[in-house]
């Protein structure tokens, strides 16, 4: 309890992000359950639309992700695809990206990986290409019902995933939260924001909640003083204990 009323900052990856709002007291429960219900449903239909998904590469020093996603749209033009997608969709950590867009960009780059100093390429398994323009016919459901959710201004500091900043206000919160569904999730950037400080100055703890514990292994990679105060908060852990 001590470390929840002692907490100065907060963060979500991607819907994650709805989590952090709860906690910070942003947004009910309830109502946040119900947006991503309506964001999960629009996003799922926007990726039936067009084939597509999400590549996660780590890379090495000399790659260079952008000339990679361009190369590999000049490849979908040429078989005919028009207005092709693939961008980086989410900053992990240094020299890990994940990019996202048309199924035959992503096989482009998986063939060609060695020619972009890619190391290792992994496809996601997930079923469309998330914060990327293919998700655009899912901002208009989520919009609306972000206009019908009372909003408050969080009682700490959220960082959002659209520019790795703070949250001002609840407008701004409504709006980047619908951004954030085509938008790339800078989240390295918001771990250097989060843990930016003067020099000498102690790191935070810093708690990981829920299933797994990925984003602790990324903070060791953004920063290791950050992670040595890390740790990973099981959700299921109270229900355990009380079975037993």
């Amino acid at each position: 309890p001590q470390v929840v009323e002692r907490c100065v900052a907060a963060a979500g990856y991607s819907v994650g992000e709805f989590a952090a709002l709860v906690f910070a007291g942003a947004l009910g429960f309830a109502e946040a359950l119900y947006a991503v219900k309506v964001r999960a449903e629009a996003m799922q239909k926007a990726s039936e639309a067009v084939p597509s998904g999400m590549l996660s590469v780590v890379g090495r020093r000399e790659a260079n992700y952008k000339f990679a996603c361009l190369e590999a749209r000049k490849h979908c033009e040429s078989l005919g695809i028009e207005n092709p997608v693939c961008t980086v969709s989410n900053y992990l950590f240094p020299d890990s990206r994940v990019i996202a867009g048309h199924l035959q960009a992503l096989e482009f780059l998986q063939e060609n990986a060695r020619k972009y100093y890619f190391k290792r390429v992994k496809m996601l398994p997930v079923s469309g290409a998330f914060h990327t323009r293919l998700m655009e016919p899912a901002v208009e459901p989520l919009a609306e019902v972000l206009k019908s959710i009372e909003i408050q201004k969080p009682l700490l500091c959220v960082y959002s995933n659209v520019d790795g900043k703070k949250y001002m206000h609840s407008k701004h919160i409504q709006k980047l939260l619908v951004k954030q569904v085509v938008s790339p999730v800078l989240w390295e950037q918001t771990m250097h924001s989060v843990y930016e400080r003067k020099q000498g100055t102690e790191f935070p703890y810093t708690y990981e909640v829920g299933p797994g514990n990925q984003l602790g292994a990324i903070l060791k990679q953004c920063n290791l003083k950050a992670w040595k105060q890390y740790k990973h908060v099981d959700a299921l852990e109270d229900e355990e204990d009380a079975e037993i």
